[in-house]
């Protein structure tokens, strides 16, 4: 018969399982030194210090955009065209946001594909060759590439030479998409990289062709990761102005037309806050609020998904 578990018989035919229980019981882990303990406490509290160094700004920048940018908002603020009078009304920036938004959206239209379609070759062709990594060398660069210097590159090949005419919207959005490229490329990069070869492995066991594995269980597994990498491109590109100066330039009403010269949140901020008017300083401070509060809305967007993407089973 088989000796039950803590009966006499059992521990007599386990003495080594004793003589090891008993090691383990005497045994006692050494205390923390009192130097180690002050060195902890040290570099906590530097940690905490530096923290509350990187936060007041961004608090005090908070502060000033709603109490100045609070100021300035009203029905008329969002509902009017800026009118160019230095005395009396102002009006709002009602083309600036629609100008943005249009800017912005077509040059998510170029970007997008365009990125993912990289990073596509970069993980399911490129993997390691001497292309593919000068391929992504060349993204990282354009990664910390100032944003002005794709305003006076697309201002030199585009506007100088008179393509279409001059300044226009859509060289401003080809502008914004050389600066979100690089962003949609390395983060479409990285999530793809995480899909598990056992998915390919698998669709290419059952005969699936090679394209249609990518666009039928790659993309769809990658494809949150990959939209909340498009929208923080897209909340990157919405508050630049040095790209849309060169390439853009300014107008006071709304226009719809890409090939024309079209108004935007930052342009319009760059023209307000230089002026002599508090009435068109307060403007500037409230299209700065309405610009920060739309990058927040994408910001919170991307990672909404991205979590959710994170907590689905």
């Amino acid at each position: 018969m088989r000796p039950h578990r803590g009966s006499p018989h059992s521990e007599a035919a386990n003495p080594a399982g004793q003589a090891l229980g008993g090691a383990v019981a005497q045994t006692k882990l050494p205390g923390v030194s009192a130097r180690r303990r002050r060195a902890d406490r040290l570099a906590r509290r530097t940690i905490l210090v530096f923290t509350l160094i990187a936060v007041v700004p961004l608090v005090l920048i908070l502060y000033f955009l709603l109490k100045e940018g609070l100021g300035a908002w009203s029905a008329s603020f969002f509902t009017s065209d800026p009118t160019g009078r230095f005395l009396g009304d102002p009006g709002g920036i009602r083309s600036a946001i629609l100008g943005t938004v249009e800017m912005v959206a077509l040059a998510a239209l170029i970007a997008v594909p365009f990125g993912v379609g990289v990073a596509l070759y970069l993980v399911e062709f490129g993997r390691r060759s001497a292309f593919a990594n000068a391929v992504r060398y060349f993204v990282d660069v354009m990664t910390g590439v100032p944003s002005v210097a794709f305003g006076l590159f697309v201002y030199i090949v585009l506007v100088v030479t008179k393509v279409a005419g001059t300044f226009a919207a859509w060289k401003g959005s080809v502008a914004l998409a050389l600066l979100m490229l690089p962003i949609v490329t390395r983060s479409a990069e990285v999530v793809l990289n995480l899909v598990p070869d056992s998915l390919r492995e698998a669709a290419l066991a059952l005969g699936a062709p090679r394209w249609r594995v990518i666009f039928r269980i790659v993309v769809p597994t990658a494809l949150p990761g990959i939209v909340t990498g498009s929208l923080l491109a897209v909340a990157r590109a919405a508050g630049e102005t040095a790209p849309l100066l060169f390439t853009a330039a300014f107008v006071l009403g709304v226009n719809s037309d890409l090939s024309q010269r079209m108004n935007s949140l930052p342009l319009q901020i760059f023209n307000d806050v230089g002026q002599a008017q508090d009435r068109l300083v307060q403007r500037a401070w409230g299209a700065a609020l309405t610009l920060v509060l739309m990058v927040l809305a994408l910001t919170l967007i991307a990672r909404l998904i991205q979590r959710r993407s994170t907590l689905a089973p």
